[in-house]
């Protein structure tokens, strides 16, 4: 997943707030937000190809999703990051204990950014940027940076995400679905330099991307109010060729409500 902007205790109805994109290459096999048959409590879509999740909740509350750290490093690494957030949601760790063990490992994956939560506490980590650390109320963005580093998506998503919530009242969530729907390519002197060079900076540059092998695959927004329901949707889409490039000509939406089961 490349884009996360979230809200926690930021809004006088929800809890949490969350909008989220997963960019990934258009071969890679994936299933949909569902729960899992091997683990019911579990919603969260599913790599096929190892087994994991980028962003997932379960019926007690817990939380997690998870984004990649952008690098040139190519080495090969032990362990897919998706099993971070399924094993944190399969767990019944504290968000505190969970990232203490797994600092023990951290040598065995890529780059990445987590965050976690259990309905009482939210905690951030990323094996390329120091300690882990809980987050209070508050509006925050990850991208494939470290938390709330200015680029031009996040800057422009975690604007469009406080305002959004900024009236109080029940959230729209094709307003969410707009925001992560953003194509507009930022201007070059924005552009971070990550070491992909720019024209890999100037396609990454928008919330929404898009381009002939990868792009995004599915938006999803997470709503969880005061009273522990919870409404997730997700659309998935499908890619067409075109003009050189790939282009969404429709998506499938899945839409999943329930009332967590705290404990």
């Amino acid at each position: 997943m490349c884009l996360l902007l979230f809200a926690v205790d930021s809004h006088p109805k929800y809890r949490l707030v969350v909008a989220a994109n997963r960019d990934e290459y258009y071969h890679r096999a994936t299933e949909p937000a569902h729960f899992w048959e091997d683990n019911p409590n579990l919603l969260a879509g599913r790599d096929l190809e190892r087994g994991g999740a980028w962003l997932g909740i379960t019926r007690t509350g817990r939380w997690a999703a998870l984004t990649n750290y952008r690098e040139r490093n190519t080495a090969h690494y032990a362990n897919s990051r998706g099993h971070i957030v399924r094993d944190y949601l399969t767990s019944d760790l504290s968000p505190g204990a969970f990232a203490r063990d797994l600092i023990q490992e951290v040598d065995e994956f890529a780059g990445f950014n987590l965050v976690v939560g259990n309905g009482r506490e939210f905690l951030y980590y990323s094996n390329r940027g120091g300690d882990p650390c809980l987050l209070s109320k508050g509006i925050y963005g990850l991208s494939n940076q470290l938390l709330d580093t200015p680029w031009p998506k996040l800057t422009h998503g975690k604007s469009e995400l406080e305002k959004a919530i900024a009236d109080g009242i029940d959230i729209d969530v094709d307003r969410l679905f707009t925001i992560l729907a953003h194509q507009d390519i930022a201007a070059d002197e924005d552009l971070p330099d990550t070491g992909v060079g720019i024209e890999q900076e100037r396609l990454l540059s928008p919330p929404f991307i898009t381009s002939p092998a990868y792009g995004t695959r599915s938006s999803t927004v997470i709503l969880v109010n005061q009273a522990n329901c919870v409404e997730l949707t997700e659309r998935s889409f499908l890619w067409a060729a075109g003009d050189g490039l790939r282009s969404p000509k429709r998506y499938t939406t899945v839409v999943h409500k329930f009332t967590e089961q705290r404990l």
